[in-house]
């Protein structure tokens, strides 16, 4: 019962803390699970990421519901997105009763234009932080450039771009004759 508790405060924080959607949610995903807690392997939440990213939802939501399930089962998975998504339910309704109300004032115009900047710059950090982990080699960073730009250059679905980047994964080492023990 405690370790459930202790995965509904953490994604509860996580969720509370954290603005700007799934994304800007990693680098506190990753310090907490990773760093902190040690419920997961840097490389297993790379995993839940790319997982979640092609899977319906937030990633945030569906990675917080993977490492819940890896720590107590469906209980687990259950508690932990509740956590995840209590506080931005809590903020949604509150700012719902009120904004239009204050949208128009200025200073809550320049409040949400500095938001949005600062959640540039996380989004921007868990993207440097990934390609650190996950782009070990020159193949990696080809494939890593090029979903990127298919992605912005032709509106491709993530899906798609996991999907085949999966593929190729599978492919090219068989291509190039490479065992793995």
């Amino acid at each position: 019962m405690r370790e459930l508790a202790d995965l509904f405060l953490v994604f509860c924080r996580i969720g509370g803390f954290t603005f700007g959607g799934g994304y800007a949610m990693l680098p506190m995903i990753q310090r907490e699970v990773v760093e902190q807690k040690k419920w997961a392997t840097e490389d297993e939440v790379m995993d839940y990421f790319a997982i979640g990213q092609c899977t319906p939802g937030v990633i945030a939501v569906n990675t917080a519901t993977f490492i819940g399930y890896k720590r107590k089962g469906i209980i687990g998975s259950i508690v932990a997105t509740a956590g995840v998504v209590f506080p931005s339910l809590v903020i949604v309704i509150i700012i719902a009763a009120f904004l239009n109300n204050f949208s128009q004032l200025p200073v809550v115009q320049h409040a949400f234009g500095a938001i949005r900047a600062v959640v540039g710059v996380l989004i921007c950090n868990a993207v440097i932080r990934m390609w650190k982990k996950t782009v070990l080699d020159k193949i990696g960073a080809v494939l890593a450039i090029g979903a990127f730009l298919v992605s912005v250059a032709f509106d491709v679905s993530p899906i798609v771009i996991v999907v085949a980047g999966g593929g190729l994964g599978i492919l090219l080492p068989v291509l190039k004759g490479v065992k793995k023990p």
